[in-house]
């Protein structure tokens, strides 16, 4: 009986430890949530988009919220006011559900792909992949992003939007955080 005791009490104490060992998803989502801040950068597309030249800036805010439990990420050109009905203002939502790292992309285009992500490497990008979308597809979809963290003021992030037709567009923003 001193036996059983024992193991069960092992087992006990191993399974509230496993609970709580923090997620690879939750590890990858605090990394995120050190992003938090207003960044500013040069970005590029390809194929070029119409009236991004070679100077291209954007700025991108990311706020922690909701207990830490989101991080909200908004795009805007540099510059642009803040107004979203005149300008693309997209805002996308960072989270983890169970054992998974998600985004939810707000988009222009006027529907919501969702996408999970990788868990984050050091040295790696975080890369998410589509995993859904809610509403019409009809001018195109959000469907991959990525985020390098090079150093606590520095990184980059690739999105990828599927244009109508499936034809990609690639933008690349090297991002500086404002002080």
């Amino acid at each position: 009986m001193k036996f059983f005791r024992v193991v069960l009490v092992v087992a006990l104490v191993s399974l509230a430890t496993a609970a709580l060992a923090q997620s690879d998803a939750q590890k990858s989502f605090d990394k995120m949530k050190t992003l938090a801040g207003t960044w500013e950068g040069k970005v590029t597309t390809d194929p070029p988009m119409e009236g991004m030249g070679s100077n291209a800036r954007v700025q991108v805010t990311l706020r922690i919220t909701s207990k830490g439990n989101a991080l909200v990420h908004e795009m805007k050109g540099a510059g642009d006011p803040d107004d979203p009905t005149k300008y693309d203002h997209p805002v996308t939502m960072f989270y983890v559900d169970g054992d998974r790292l998600l985004l939810t992309h707000y988009c222009d285009a006027g529907n919501r792909p969702r996408m999970a992500a990788q868990t984050w490497a050091d040295g790696k990008p975080l890369e998410f992949a589509f995993v859904d979308v809610s509403g019409s597809t009809q001018r195109g979809h959000m469907d991959h992003a990525a985020f390098t963290s090079n150093d606590a003021n520095h990184h980059v992030e690739d999105w990828i939007y599927m244009m109508p037709g499936d034809k990609p567009m690639h933008a690349h923003m090297d991002l500086q955080r404002v002080k």
